[in-house]
């Protein structure tokens, strides 16, 4: 019996099931004709063929009724292959719908997927004629239904929130509480265990690596290696489905919603971390999976003198075509759909100066920050760029329009050095720790447009910040080749695991340092996963193919990393706790310099906001604030200024804190402010950092800073 076929709608684009039967929408502009193939398995055949008749704005779309939620399907698309011209269409390779919302199976190298054929002397020149359907992961037809049992969103504010950088897999895939079956899955992260921690450690949101559906680079898989990282999307719909325990025929969009879910009862928001910016076809000679099969011109960016070859601002081989209507169309769509679909709080751009250029230069008026800027559902969110790609003029921090914030590399940079004990740092960490105003405040942005953060994924761990002088790479086989060599590291005296006590003691203090450091910071702070509780990766500090224990976080917790959980938690709780650690307003959005600090009237007196001390207690001048051989220094945070207000109108008022800062190798006895009627409560300090003791410094009186040390106390006034 003859399949009915009707025509359709050519929006929205995908697969739209109906209860009915299934509405297939695909946009190609060069396309001669349009097949969707219909499967049974992920590695069979075909057993229909459906010819798409029906273009409407160069969307192709049929119905057909009867077809049935889990439906494989894939799409072959007719047209010219004159690479020179940029056009790549080749019938015999079976492509994934760029608008599928879950995708099966893996992609199998063996198979014939590259549209040229690999031993011709004309290289992509020429056309393979070799059908691959056997080796292509097929679309699913899914729907959206889900229980989501009255989900409310957490909207922390972004002066209140605390990110905790985090692998889907990596954070459960060695947690001996939680299931094996459920480890290493969206499930692992939603069980009541994983949960529980999170919430303890006392973070406000998550920020997932790539959990877009990614593929495997074949060099890896031929190292006996794995994209662990996920920084090679396919689809921008579909979650990853080996993240998923339920399977990949659409459970993993309900595992998802459920995982988020979860983590929303607890408070925690969800923040994706999204790679638009490129695909996973690479360059010219890369595999045909779906973009490029489907239309090469309109989704990338091809050189204009040379179609034939791709502009790459991104290191991958190539660059989505962000300048087409079209490709901002399903950026726009994928962005709304895990909003409103799958309920994130938010998203980290990788590598988003690559999204905002429009010839060639990064362009903060660009269509692309335009359309955010306007859309209802995507400006109200967390949009965080990382604010730079590999380009020409790629390093962008700072240039970011409003509603946008930024991972501050200057941030992570500085602080490294200034522990260390490099010279001349004071001038830029001042900025740094006081929330960046001179990047941020012209164009109307607060300190939470800075993302502060110490470490990250892509770099050292916190530990083998410590412990290592220089990277360690061997493993990814590329003879310690990748992976940046600025790493404002040090050692300590040994090169990577040591026994000795003192190196040890130095190396854990050190570690607070940052972490305190950071947590005391205005600004919003992103704790890497796994640093409060010593997470190594042996040295490697680019571990994006190891997909292994290396990676992985160890919860096999010894005393010294509980220690340091503990000491963690104790940060993230003090910051919470204290409006005046992480303020929503610049100090007064005026210069923050010795000698530039301004004055408010505070019950008829004046009061600075901010003081920067110098360790006879007396405020720094300008002169020695700009000498690079000064090192240690205290900040004074008025909590009598925040000029801020709670919900009901209230002014907001909290304690005065003052932060000491050693790096130097020596200790120093550091005064206390010589003010009347006051004294100074020891907070937290890493030097002693589990002392539960109440110490009591008065005004004039000194405190010892050990060498390489930090501490942050509390005014207490008569």
């Amino acid at each position: 019996m003859a399949r009915t076929i009707l025509p359709g709608k050519p929006y929205p684009q995908g697969a739209t099931w109906d209860g009915t039967g299934v509405n297939f929408a695909l946009y190609s502009e060069g396309a001669k004709g349009v097949e969707l193939c219909l499967f049974d398995d992920v590695d069979s055949k075909e057993f229909e063929t459906v010819a798409v008749r029906e273009s409407t704005g160069h969307v192709w779309h049929c119905y057909l009724p009867a077809i049935k939620l889990g439906q494989l399907y894939g799409y072959r698309v007719q047209g010219p292959y004159e690479p020179e011209r940029g056009e790549r269409f080749n019938p015999a390779k079976l492509l994934i719908d760029p608008y599928a919302k879950a995708v099966a199976g893996k992609l199998n190298w063996k198979a014939p997927v590259f549209g040229y054929q690999l031993d011709s002397k004309d290289a992509d020149l020429s056309c393979d004629s070799n059908e691959d359907f056997w080796g292509v992961p097929k679309s699913v037809v899914t729907t959206s239904h889900f229980d989501w049992e009255n989900d409310r969103p957490p909207m922390t504010p972004l002066n209140d929130t605390i990110i905790y950088e985090m692998h889907v897999k990596g954070f459960t895939a060695q947690h001996p509480e939680i299931p094996n079956e459920l480890r290493g899955t969206y499930a692992g992260l939603a069980h009541p265990v994983a949960v529980e921690y999170l919430k303890k450690l006392g973070i406000s949101a998550v920020e997932l690596m790539p959990v877009h559906e990614f593929i495997d680079d074949k060099f890896l898989l031929d190292r006996g290696l794995r994209n662990y990282w996920g920084y090679n999307s396919i689809n921008f719909f579909s979650p990853e489905s080996r993240y998923s325990a339920s399977g990949d025929r659409g459970e993993q969009i309900g595992e998802f919603k459920a995982m988020v879910r979860a983590l929303h009862r607890a408070g925690i928001e969800v923040i994706l971390d999204v790679v638009y910016n490129h695909t996973a076809e690479g360059n010219q000679m890369g595999p045909t999976l779906s973009f490029r099969g489907i239309d090469n011109a309109t989704y990338y960016r091809l050189k204009d003198d040379q179609p034939r070859y791709y502009t790459d601002y991104t290191g991958t081989g190539n660059t989505l075509n962000v300048r087409h209507p079209q490709v901002l169309k399903l950026i726009m769509d994928s962005l709304r759909y895990w909003i409103q679909e799958m309920h994130v709080d938010g998203f980290r751009f990788d590598l988003a100066a690559a999204l905002a250029r429009e010839l060639h230069a990064v362009d903060r008026l660009s269509s692309f920050f335009d359309i955010i800027n306007q859309d209802p559902v995507i400006s109200q969110v967390k949009l965080i760029a990382e604010p730079w790609d590999v380009g020409p003029g790629g390093y962008q921090v700072g240039e970011f329009p409003p509603l946008w914030a930024e991972w501050n590399g200057k941030y992570r940079d500085v602080v490294r050095r200034y522990w260390k004990g490099d010279d001349g740092q004071l001038a830029e960490l001042g900025y740094r720790l006081t929330g960046s105003s001179d990047l941020y405040q012209r164009d109307g942005r607060h300190p939470t447009a800075s993302v502060n953060f110490v470490t990250a994924h892509d770099g050292f761990t916190l530990q083998d910040l410590v412990s290592y002088d220089s990277k360690h790479n061997e493993r990814n086989g590329e003879d310690n080749r990748d992976g940046t060599d600025q790493n404002f590291s040090c050692n300590y005296g040994e090169e990577g695991d040591t026994d000795d006590p003192e190196i040890v003691e130095t190396r854990e203090r050190q570690k607070r340092n940052l972490l305190l450091t950071l947590l005391c910071s205005q600004g919003v702070p992103m704790i890497c996963g796994g640093d409060e509780i010593g997470r190594t990766q042996s040295g490697n500090n680019n571990g994006y193919a190891q997909d292994n224990p290396l990676s992985w976080t160890d919860w096999n917790l010894d005393d010294r990393k509980t220690a340091l959980l503990d000491f963690t938690t104790r940060l993230v709780e003090l910051r919470r706790d204290h409006p005046n650690l992480h303020r929503r307003k610049f100090f007064q959005d005026r210069p923050i310099n010795p000698g530039e600090t301004p004055q408010r009237e505070v019950h008829g007196k004046g009061q600075k906001d901010i003081e920067w001390l110098r360790p006879d207690g007396q405020e720094m001048t300008p002169e020695e604030w700009n000498a690079g051989w000064v090192r240690c220094i205290g900040l004074r945070l008025n909590g009598n200024t925040l000029d801020d207000v709670n919900g009901v109108g209230e002014a907001i008022v909290d304690d005065t804190f003052l932060i000491l800062l050693n790096p130097h190798h020596e200790p120093i006895q550091f005064y206390m402010p010589p003010l009347n009627g006051t004294a100074w409560e020891v907070v937290i300090s890493s030097a002693a950092p589990q002392d539960e003791e109440k110490r009591i410094i008065e005004a004039g009186k000194p405190f010892e800073l050990i060498p390489r040390s930090t501490a942050l106390l509390r005014e207490i006034s008569d």
